[in-house]
């Protein structure tokens, strides 16, 4: 029986300091299931993302991930389940500039006990580094590098832990055509061998084709 990684009921949201708010009586999203978010700017979809991955908590309703109550939670709860279950992709990378791209997408290991460093994890950073087209630039600083190849960065980092569940905003806002294409190949890749769910905010309507489902914010 196929279960769902995602179960939102009756959520609302709104920002203490603005006049936007997000309701939602329900979004389920199940186990293994690719789901493209799609729609205008402003209507709450890298919200919805941030409240999945518990960055956030709703003011009312419930947000079960992977069968699991985050918003009961408590904070140190959420961070040990978050960066030990779900790979977060995020529209402006979060890259720390004084680091390498090797650094980089090494950085779930070095700020958590609850992710075992070894030998593996360094073979897997260096294999998905090539893999994104960025084995020559492993030691450069992040600074130096284009929009593009900083985003490539942020996926390698989103996958290196191998996460159960994705979260990705605009994963590839910043690719040109071909690479778009081949982070995407990357990234289904991912989600097919290791059973994993993929939630991704795009605004590329030929992206959005190759997902399981779509779902428009409007």
């Amino acid at each position: 029986m196929i279960k769902n990684t995602i179960e939102v009921k009756d959520l609302k949201f709104q920002y203490r300091n603005g006049d936007f708010s997000l309701r939602l009586s329900e979004f389920c999203v199940e186990e293994s299931e690719k789901v493209a978010i799609i729609g205008p700017s402003g209507t709450g979809k890298t919200t919805l993302l941030n409240l999945l991955a518990g960055c956030c908590l709703p003011d009312n309703g419930s947000v079960m991930i992977q069968e699991t109550d985050i918003v009961s939670m408590s904070d140190l709860a959420r961070r040990k389940f978050r960066i030990c279950n779900i790979g977060m992709i995020f529209q402006e990378f979060e890259l720390l500039d004084h680091l390498n791209v090797l650094d980089n997408i090494l950085l779930p290991y070095r700020i958590t006990p609850y992710l075992i460093y070894g030998g593996s994890v360094l073979e897997r950073a260096a294999f998905l580094a090539k893999e994104v087209g960025l084995e020559d630039k492993i030691k450069r600083n992040v600074r130096q590098l284009s929009q593009g190849e900083r985003q490539r960065v942020a996926v390698c980092r989103s996958l290196l832990p191998e996460p159960s569940l994705l979260l990705c905003d605009e994963p590839t806002g910043n690719l040109d055509p071909a690479n778009s294409k081949h982070v995407m190949n990357i990234m289904f890749k991912y989600t097919e061998d290791h059973g994993s769910t993929l939630v991704s905010v795009t605004h590329d309507h030929d992206n959005a084709r190759r997902f399981d489902r779509t779902v428009e914010f409007s």
